[in-house]
């Protein structure tokens, strides 16, 4: 067995923790639970666990670096949906693309340029994320609040990506509530990019929160929860 390996006995009994959680923070917003989805983060884990986890009825796989991840993609990728949640280095896309189906961490022209020309030659639409760096620290990617409208503006007639959504990491503190005003900073972002009316960027969706903090992040509005540590750890 691998020493990275979470039994679905083990993932079901911590989604059945979890879920009250995510219920009581829907419930507090006033949002219906259905409205949250939770991408295990599996970087944790070895391919053996990987059909574990889907078999213990979570959908949404999320990786993070590309040589960990294909080989998991190859075990299991026709089952779930597969998340690109880490950082994208441009001479990795041509070997994710039309393979995951979601993007999270779109944050430069040059991704942008590389996603639609491959996407193009595939003929798929990329469905990214927009990465903001919505709390300014130097550690974390994603783009500078004050660089979103012009990035935007030049990716608008990219015909072969589509920015479904927007992503950011939040600092980790021991009290959430602190990165409350990064969550709802996203969400403001969300309602801004949307008034634009620009085709291919209809970001509905909201990344953000993770093991730590995701219950403040359900409140400001997240609809994708990035899960972890408290879900499929190795056992």
């Amino acid at each position: 067995m691998s020493e990275r390996f979470v039994s679905r006995e083990v993932v079901q009994k911590r989604l059945a923790e979890l879920e009250p959680r995510i219920a009581a923070a829907c419930e507090r917003a006033g949002r219906k639970r259905e409205e949250v989805n939770i991408i295990a983060v599996t970087k944790y884990i070895d391919v053996p666990a990987i059909g574990e986890v889907l078999a213990a009825g979570l959908t949404h796989i999320g990786e993070n670096r590309v040589q960990d991840a294909l080989p998991k993609y190859e075990a299991y990728g026709e089952t779930g949906t597969w998340h690109f949640i880490g950082h994208l280095q441009t001479n990795k896309v041509k070997d994710v693309i039309g393979k995951f189906d979601r993007f999270h961490s779109l944050d430069r022209l040059s991704l942008a340029e590389e996603l639609n020309r491959r996407a193009e030659a595939l003929g798929i639409t990329a469905q990214c994320f927009l990465q903001i760096n919505v709390s300014g620290e130097e550690t974390k990617f994603g783009l500078d609040p004050k660089d979103v409208l012009a990035f935007v503006q030049e990716t608008s007639n990219m015909k072969h990506i589509r920015v479904i959504g927007l992503m950011t990491m939040a600092p980790f503190v021991e009290n959430a509530e602190d990165v409350r005003p990064v969550f709802r900073g996203l969400r403001e972002w969300r309602d801004r990019l949307l008034s634009l009316g620009i085709d291919n960027l209809t970001p509905n969706e909201l990344s953000m929160g993770m093991s730590n903090d995701f219950e403040v992040a359900i409140e400001e509005g997240a609809t994708y929860i990035r899960v972890g540590s408290v879900l499929v750890s190795p056992e």
